[in-house]
Order: structure tokens, then sequence, then C-alpha cells
């Protein structure tokens, strides 16, 4: 059971709402004719490129060194046929714009200081990266907007301590949805 969850509402959605009446882990896999097990990435925050398990925290260290970088928030997205798509968001210090140098710069860092797999396959500037009220970065509500779940089936806006933030990540999923 969760915690304040006496019905088992909240455990139920997390584990029986996508596949009613199945249990629900959190991995992407395939099960070979031969009842083997291909493990293609996770569903959680823990970023899954290629086999290479990426802590999101490994790439925001990297980008903590770029001066133009005030926040940042990365996910990777699962898509059909063993794909993916990996776009970083960042939000930049004042007086700082995206630029091709500035991209170059960014992929550079993550490439030398974590590896080649670790460089987003996007860079986007948003406004706000959303943040839980206690202080930690949202990444699986950003994933699972993303992947065009509706936001507030995906988080409660009042545990958000900048709720409109989320507005961004909608939009972004329209165009790369569309």
């Amino acid at each position: 059971c969760f915690w304040n969850d006496p019905e088992f509402n909240r455990y139920n959605e997390s584990y029986f709402e996508q596949y009613p009446g199945v249990w629900r882990h959190g991995d992407w896999i395939k099960i070979t004719e031969r009842e083997g097990i291909i493990i293609y990435g996770r569903s959680d925050a823990t970023l899954n490129r290629g086999g290479v398990r990426i802590g999101t925290s490994e790439v925001y260290r990297a980008l903590d060194s770029i001066d133009e970088i005030k926040d940042s928030l990365i996910v990777c997205i699962e898509k059909k046929g063993g794909e993916f798509w990996m776009p970083l968001f960042l939000i930049l210090n004042n007086g700082f714009s995206m630029t091709n140098d500035l991209q170059e710069k960014i992929k550079g860092q993550l490439k030398t200081t974590c590896s080649p797999r670790h460089v987003p396959d996007s860079i986007h500037v948003v406004p706000d990266i959303p943040y839980t009220i206690s202080g930690k970065k949202t990444e699986m509500p950003v994933k699972k907007i993303l992947m065009g779940q509706h936001p507030e089936k995906v988080i409660n806006p009042g545990s958000l301590r900048n709720p409109e933030s989320l507005n961004a990540f909608v939009e972004i999923a329209k165009r790369f949805s569309a």
C-alpha cells in the first residue's frame, strides 16, 4: 500500500491502471519466442540509452559547470521499435541565448565528462523547470506529459511549487506528437 491511501486508489493507479488487471512494474521489456527477455529501458527517471543506464544527476552535474545554464532537466522517451528520444530542457542565465556554439559546448561537455550516450537528441530552452514543493525536479511527470498524458493525470498540481511550468512541456508534446 501507499502512505495515506487506505482505499488503495493511488496504489492501483500506479501499478494497475495502464493495463487493467495486470501488474506493471516499470521496465519496458520484450519476451522473446525462446522466453528470453530484452530490456529496452526504464519507465522511471533512470535513463537507459542503448543499454547504458544513466542517472540524471550525472547529466546535471556535468552541466553545472557551464556558466550559461541556470537549470536543466533531462528525460528519455522510449519509442516503438527500441528507439529513444532523449531531450534536454534548459533555463539559461540572464543575458544568454541558445546558439549553435552553446549547443556544441553542452554536447562536448556531456560527451567528455560522461559519455557519448549522455549527449541529448535535442536541446530546448524552457521558461521554468517543474519542482515539487519539497524542491525535487519532476522528471517522471514531464516524461509522461511528453508521451501524451494529461498533466493532471501524472501529478497533482498542488504538489508543485510552480505548476505553470508544465505548460511549456504540454506545448512541446503537441509539437513532437504531430
